[in-house]
């Protein structure tokens, strides 16, 4: 199981923000992972914005997992934004997303890379969780519901 500490920061997560486009969202992505992380915003927002061209990282349901390899990391890491309006990222479903979790890791984090993914994608696939998330007020409510799903998930 992921441990929520290592891999999201509570100041990596961000409520009810004023984004109204994909590139605004790469934007906000890049400039929390260099507060956050101290990773350069500039070389997040290109690694993000390449793996986008590959296809789209929104998997349905107004759910969005952007994810790249970054230089400078020792660790996965990430980050969480929940839109105050859904922003069209030409997801699978063709709807709008609204709840983005950003996954960052380093060039040779291969497996653990895939287990940060496949955990961030179970927990945005529990319908009842996404709705919490979506009724969370707060950066520290949204920060809290994935500390205890995570600690659930690990018992």
């Amino acid at each position: 199981m992921t441990e929520i500490g290592s891999l999201l920061a509570p100041g990596a997560v961000a409520a009810a923000a004023n984004i109204t486009s994909s590139k605004a969202l790469f934007q906000h992505l890049g400039q929390a992972a260099e507060r956050e992380y101290g990773l350069s915003a500039v070389d997040v927002i290109d690694r993000l914005t390449e793996r986008e061209r590959l296809g789209s990282t929104g998997f349905g349901g107004g759910v969005a997992i952007p994810h790249g390899k970054i230089d400078g990391l020792d660790r996965v890491v990430g980050l969480f934004v929940q839109l105050a309006q859904p922003v069209d990222v030409k997801a699978i479903d063709d709807l709008p997303v609204d709840l983005v979790f950003c996954l960052l890791s380093p060039p040779d984090a291969g497996s653990e890379h895939l287990k940060a993914l496949a955990q961030v994608s179970r927990w945005l696939r529990d319908r009842a969780f996404v709705a919490k998330l979506r009724g969370a007020g707060s950066a520290d409510a949204i920060y809290a519901l994935f500390a205890s799903t995570a600690t659930r998930d690990a018992a």
